[in-house]
């Protein structure tokens, strides 16, 4: 990256957990190879509770694992298998790596990234699996492939932006995390909906208000 870093400062620090965090709960995998490769060609200078990511035997599985889920995430349905199973991987991924932007200084802070990534990891994956499973309601499965294709993009756009300008990515990780939260309450109300509907469950009657 132009402008790398040689030493990074706590907002750096604090942006790079955020966005390690937030990234692990859409693409775990991308964000694992990205950060490996970027330290590893000396594009920017890794924490010490990183640098494990740029060894090449992580960077390869790492590496094989984004191809499989560039694919699986593409394809209606099997993208929604796909996010469950990854229910118990990215939220507890999100919180290690983040924590491990201050893992070999701080273990204060580094519970504190941790608790963090963990929750962005969360929210991330929750708004992700919540949008595909409501997209996939739709029988064109082109607006599967651009959300896939979108989500591909904004791994790599969040991290640079981490690196680079950390007071636009918190801007922009706010405005994300809003979104997130509006999508995942608005379409989770849709699919319950959608799923009384195709089950033929209606919704439960209010009790009557007997007179005094």
């Amino acid at each position: 990256m132009e402008g790398a870093l040689t030493a990074l400062d706590t907002t750096h620090l604090v942006a790079l957990a955020a966005a390690l965090g937030w990234a692990s709960g859409m693409r775990l995998y991308a964000v694992v190879f990205l950060t490996g490769a970027a330290g590893y060609l000396g594009w920017v200078p890794l924490p010490d509770g990183l640098k494990v990511l740029q060894n090449p035997i992580v960077m390869t599985v790492s590496g094989l694992m984004v191809a499989v889920e560039f694919f699986a995430d593409k394809i209606p349905a099997l993208d929604s298998l796909w996010d469950l199973a990854h229910t118990f991987i990215r939220i507890p991924a999100g919180a290690a790596l983040a924590a491990g932007v201050f893992g070999g200084d701080s273990a204060t802070w580094a519970v504190v990234a941790g608790l963090l990534g963990g929750t962005l990891a969360a929210t991330a994956h929750t708004a992700k699996a919540t949008t595909r499973a409501a997209v996939n309601t739709s029988p064109e499965p082109f607006s599967n492939i651009g959300l896939s294709l979108l989500g591909d993009l904004s791994v790599p756009a969040l991290l640079w932006l981490a690196w680079e300008q950390p007071t636009w990515f918190f801007v922009a990780l706010a405005a994300a995390v809003v979104v997130a939260l509006v999508l995942t309450v608005v379409l989770f109300r849709f699919l319950r909906l959608l799923w009384r509907r195709l089950t033929g469950r209606a919704d439960p009657a209010p009790a009557p208000v007997l007179p005094r």
